[in-house]
């Protein structure tokens, strides 16, 4: 027994390990993870990894002695847990949908939702949630944690409140709206543009989505395990293809709007000049104010 502990322990970090022994068919045992292992795998802290635990979002792992070993179950639900609050659920809410799941209250719903049974399990975004303190999310804008935007945030689902803390969807999204709010711009403005882009966001995600169903599955009432399969793999596809589309086409744009804008500013008769010259339109010759015409008004003589 002692030595099976030291081999264990001193197994290295670096890949999943496989459990002993074959499958009855013969094929490869399923892959197992340590929890630097799966924390890694699914593109989060080991800090988060416990703190899922601790709110029993995922199932216990499989202990041997005081190694605890998880396996492909508890990455897909750690990558749907991912998903799910990139969507803008709250930690709570999932909690919820996984114990009704789990309970089989509406598991029909909870099980599309949560995509548990699904094969479609691999979210597209790769987004890693932060854990901060009030005092925390005071350094990253200073000044601008105010009740109006922190309830801007929780209902955009960039936020979710979690006893004294707060966890932030993204890493990414987080560093971002500290850089621009870095370079001056309020919060406030920085949450409402958010908002905007989520929405022209929604708008992309449905047209490629709706291209897929109206084109590739236009037959398909009710899918199938072998359209699941097929489903799963146009998605892989896709998703590389549809981030190509959306950088171009947002590239272009950029290039369009500010070289609008730079010649905007470089005109001569810009908004600015035109409303100067309407004024001196309206004043006489030595300065007085002009008639209806911009002609110089009279005194009567």
């Amino acid at each position: 027994m002692a030595d099976r502990s030291s081999a264990d322990s001193g197994r290295a970090d670096g890949a999943a390990h496989a459990q002993a022994g074959p499958e009855e068919d013969g094929t490869a045992p399923p892959a197992e993870y340590r929890t630097a292992e799966l924390a890694r795998a699914a593109g989060i802290t080991v800090r988060t990894l416990r703190f899922y635990r601790e709110r029993r979002l995922l199932p216990p792992p499989r202990r041997e002695g005081r190694i605890a070993w998880y396996n492909e179950h508890h990455l897909n639900r750690l990558r749907t847990i991912s998903a799910l609050l990139s969507r803008g659920h709250t930690l709570g809410g999932i909690a919820d949908l996984i114990d009704a799941f789990e309970k089989g209250r509406d598991a029909g719903g909870a099980a599309e939702l949560l995509g548990l049974e699904s094969t479609l399990v691999s979210p597209w975004s790769e987004e890693t949630p932060v854990r901060l303190t009030p005092e925390d999310l005071a350094a990253h804008f200073p000044d601008e944690v105010t009740s109006e935007n922190l309830a801007a945030a929780l209902d955009l689902g960039y936020v979710a409140v979690d006893g004294d803390e707060v966890v932030h969807v993204s890493r990414r999204l987080l560093d971002a709206s500290t850089a621009l709010v870095g370079e001056g711009i309020p919060l406030e403005a920085v949450l409402e543009a958010g908002r905007v882009v989520r929405e022209h966001a929604d708008a992309v995600a449905d047209l490629f989505t709706n291209l897929v169903r109206a084109r590739l599955f236009t037959d398909v009432r009710e899918l199938s395990p072998e359209d699941l399969r097929r489903l799963s793999e146009v998605m892989d596809r896709l998703r590389p293809l549809a981030k190509q589309v959306v950088d171009v086409e947002l590239a272009l744009a950029m290039d369009r709007r500010v070289r609008a804008e730079l010649e905007s500013w470089s005109r001569p008769d810009g908004p600015e000049e035109e409303a100067g010259a309407e004024r001196q339109e309206r004043r006489g010759p030595d300065g007085g104010p002009g008639g209806p015409d911009g002609e110089p008004q009279g005194r009567g003589d």
